[in-house]
This record gives C-alpha cells, structure tokens and sequence, in this order.
C-alpha cells in the first residue's frame, strides 16, 4: 500500500508517466480516492491572506507515514515537515481513519458463506479437511513505546512489546486482528480476551460436515501451535 502511494503522488508530479508495471489498478484507485478524500480537500489549496499556498497533500500523507512507520512524535515530524502539532495530529487520525473505511470491509470482515466454502475446499485441497484458517500470535517489540506505558506493556523477558492476534487464509487474508493486549501475556492468555470465538460460544458456528478416519466432525477448526487447547 505505502508503495502505491508513493507512486500515486509521484504521478501526480509526472502526468502518470512513472506507472510501476506490477501495481494493482483497482487497488491504486483505491489509494488515489484514500488521498483526493481525505488529503486533499478543496480548502488546502487556498491561499491565505498573504496569498501563500496551502499545506500540500505530500506533506500531509508523508507526517503520518513517518508517524507510524518509526513512531516518531508530531515535534518530531514538524521538523521536517514544518507543520504544526495540531495539523500533524489531524492528519494520523485523517489517515488512520481513511485505511480503516477503505480496507476493513474487505479485509477485516467475517468470512461469508461463499468465502468460508472456498477456504473449506482449499483446505481439503491440502489435506485439511474442516479448516478455515490459521491462528496464531506475534509478540511485536516496541522500541518506542511512551515511558509512562513501559512498564504495562513489559513482557517476561522484560522488554517493551505488544502482542498480535491473527487468523489467515491460505492466501494470507487475514479477517481477524486482536492487537495492543497491554501486559506479559502468552497466546492463552490473548486468547481467553479476544473475540474470535464469541460466535461459536453463542452457537453460531459454521456448520461443516466431514469425515476423518471413519469418524464425522462438524464444525470448522483452525490450524494452531501446540500451546492451543484441542
């Protein structure tokens, strides 16, 4: 996605002319509508009083890039951006918000029943009968985290992380995240607070039929590690 971006605004520049060969149409109109609707209201092209030009949509898209990809502070990035805290600020939520309404019904959405027939099949495909995913956790190390969060978010090697919770597809769609558990934790413990398993307490499972060794299975399963309760 950073790199789509990073072309669009280079086409911007170069009338189209730097069009990378392997960048997904679809999915760079989808960045180019990510910067006209929120990088790039009318507004931020009016000159002010003195007739001085706006902040520019790179400089906009580029503080909340640096913002996330190195966790770096807004004084930080005024330093190179020159723009004001507020405005750097604005612009992660903007962002953040724009990634979010974009990609989430997508991406991080429940498998519908035609999605769930496909993994299913890919599934049986590998010798996987019944499976609809892989779940596992990352245990992500933050270099930066905030001194008043370091001891909450200390693991029991006691370094600074933050704890990933992901189910994936066979093609790497991965339609659950549960991200940020703050505390020492292993994969039970996420997995005692995360949600993926509300529907199946409810009763709302996916109903799956199949036989394994002269044995009928129903309901869906995930592929785990050893630490995950059978």
């Amino acid at each position: 996605m950073l790199a789509a971006a990073v072309c669009m605004l280079n086409q911007s520049k170069q009338h189209r002319h730097c069009r990378a060969p392997n960048v997904d149409r679809r999915k760079e109109s989808r960045v180019k509508n990510l910067l006209e609707d929120y990088f790039i209201p009318n507004s931020l092209y009016h000159h002010d009083a003195v007739g001085v030009l706006g902040l520019i949509p790179e400089q906009k898209l580029t503080v909340a890039l640096r913002m996330l990809a190195y966790g770096a502070s807004a004084e930080q990035v005024d330093e190179i951006a020159r723009m004001g805290k507020s405005t750097i600020l604005d612009c992660l939520v903007r962002f953040c918000d724009a990634v979010e309404n974009l990609y989430t019904r997508e991406y991080l959405r429940k498998p519908t029943p035609r999605d769930l027939q496909k993994l299913l099949q890919k599934g049986e495909a590998q010798g996987f009968l019944g499976i609809i995913g892989s779940i596992d956790c990352m245990h992500w190390q933050w270099n930066n985290c905030p001194t008043a969060w370091q001891g909450e978010y200390r693991n029991r090697k006691g370094q600074k992380s933050i704890i990933l919770e992901v189910v994936a597809s066979f093609d790497c769609w991965v339609w659950h995240a549960f991200f940020g558990v703050a505390r020492s934790h292993n994969d039970l413990n996420v997995l005692g607070q995360s949600p993926v398993f509300d529907d199946v307490l409810r009763g709302h499972s996916p109903q799956v039929a199949y036989q394994i060794n002269n044995t009928v299975y129903s309901g869906a399963y995930y592929l785990a590690d050893g630490i995950y309760p059978r």
